[in-house]
């Protein structure tokens, strides 16, 4: 890859972190990329895990994007109803190569109106959303339908950004970069997943999360509700 590739990154408040960085620290490394981590503004942006990360570029700012990626968190709950963010979404998709997103960032992907038609995964816990936006569900770590790629729940993204990255500079270069994070897991614990995680651990965890799960819920039946009405 020759050209500089321009890959642009939503940073938002309350982003899951990792969402964020874990590609990024992928991507960085991709010959040729440039990454932008774009925000509204290039104030300080606090994330979920109580610190904060500076945007690079701001809306106004942005270059056309090679690749558009979102990622997840809380904070996609007020983005599904942000007008501003979500033409900006739809302005750079429409010249980009890549349309992406890795947990339920997919979820603001599709209030845009940038899913409908296509596979996507999701987080599991927020996956059964997607048909609100007129996409299809998939459980698959690394979705890719067209030049639509998402990556599942977090850590997930790390494998969407080596999948990207083969995409965009082949296979052993992402196969180098691998190597060279020494990614190469073995969890302590066999439940990284609902079917790994028993029905009484999911139900659990569902129980904790439940009141915020309820603003989420409100928030995606507004937006999915906005989206039918204007297309």
């Amino acid at each position: 890859m020759n050209e500089t590739c321009h890959i642009g990154m939503l940073l938002f408040p309350q982003v899951t972190q990792l969402d964020l960085t874990g590609p990024v620290q992928i991507l960085s490394r991709v010959p040729g990329a440039s990454v932008h981590l774009l925000w509204k503004d290039t104030a300080p942006v606090m994330t979920d895990a109580g610190f904060s990360i500076n945007p690079t570029t701001a809306f106004d700012d942005s270059p056309q994007l090679d690749v558009l990626c979102v990622p997840g968190g809380f904070g996609i709950v007020d983005l599904l109803g942000d007008s501003e963010t979500l033409d900006f979404l739809r302005r750079q998709a429409a010249a980009a190569r890549y349309v992406t997103s890795v947990c339920n960032g997919s979820l603001v992907l599709g209030a845009a109106g940038l899913l409908q038609g296509y596979r996507s995964a999701c987080h599991w816990n927020w996956r059964h959303y997607l048909p609100a936006f007129g996409a299809i569900p998939g459980d698959e770590r690394i979705v890719r339908d067209r030049n639509r790629i998402s990556g599942g729940g977090v850590t997930a993204g790390i494998d969407f950004a080596l999948a990207l990255a083969a995409e965009l500079a082949g296979e052993e270069t992402a196969r180098m970069l691998q190597l060279g994070f020494e990614y190469d897991p073995q969890p302590p614990f066999d439940c990284g997943s609902p079917a790994r995680a028993g029905a009484a651990r999911v139900a659990a965890y569902q129980e904790r999360l439940a009141p915020r799960m309820q603003a989420a819920e409100r928030a995606v039946a507004a937006a999915s509700f906005s989206l039918r009405a204007g297309s």
